[in-house]
C-alpha cells in the first residue's frame, strides 16, 4: 500500500525591512532611563532558603519586584548622606 506523497511548499524569502521602521525600533524611547543607567552594581547575598522565601512573599504582598523591595529596604538602612543632600 503505498501513501500519496504530499506536495512540498517552499517558504519563500523574508520581505524587504521598511528602513524607517527598523530605525524607529532601534532608537526606542529616548526620555526612558535604562535600568542600567540607575544601577550599575550588582551585589550578591547569600540567605537561607527560609529567609529566601520570606523576602519573595513580602515583596508579592507589596506588589513589587524583590530586587525594588531590597533596594528601598537599603536605601533606608543607609541613606545617602552627602552634603548636597543634607538640609
Amino acid at each position: 500500500m503505498s501513501s500519496p506523497r504530499s506536495k512540498r511548499v517552499g517558504i519563500g524569502a523574508r520581505p524587504p525591512a521598511n528602513p524607517h521602521a527598523e530605525a524607529w525600533i532601534r532608537q526606542g524611547d529616548a526620555d526612558a532611563l535604562n535600568k542600567g543607567d540607575l544601577y550599575t552594581a550588582r551585589l550578591t547575598l547569600d540567605v537561607t532558603p527560609a529567609l529566601r522565601a520570606r523576602i519573595k512573599i513580602g515583596a508579592f504582598g507589596q506588589g513589587v519586584t524583590v530586587a525594588e523591595l531590597l533596594r528601598g529596604l537599603l536605601e533606608r538602612e543607609f541613606p545617602d548622606k552627602r552634603p548636597e543632600n543634607l538640609p
